[in-house]
């Protein structure tokens, strides 16, 4: 998962700092919620022809890297 993860830039100069793809300026947020929303890595590709398939597995271990934590609390 290391080398998916160098994938990832996190730059103060690029996109306000949030995490994009390779310094693309496509934020893994935004390769999320395609995702999320029902879009193949295929079809993605497609419409996003800079992309590479390691680019969306990065932007899912990152997201898994995210939820590597001790517990949640309650925020209601």
């Amino acid at each position: 998962m290391g080398a998916l993860l160098d994938r990832i830039v996190i730059d103060p100069a690029i996109n306000h700092g949030k995490p994009v793809i390779r310094g693309l300026r496509y934020p893994v947020e935004t390769l999320l919620e395609l995702l999320s929303a029902g879009m193949t890595i295929d079809e993605i590709l497609t419409d996003y022809e800079d992309l590479e398939r390691d680019d969306l597995l990065a932007a899912l271990a990152f997201a898994a890297r995210l939820t590597h934590i001790q517990r949640i609390e309650s925020i209601a």
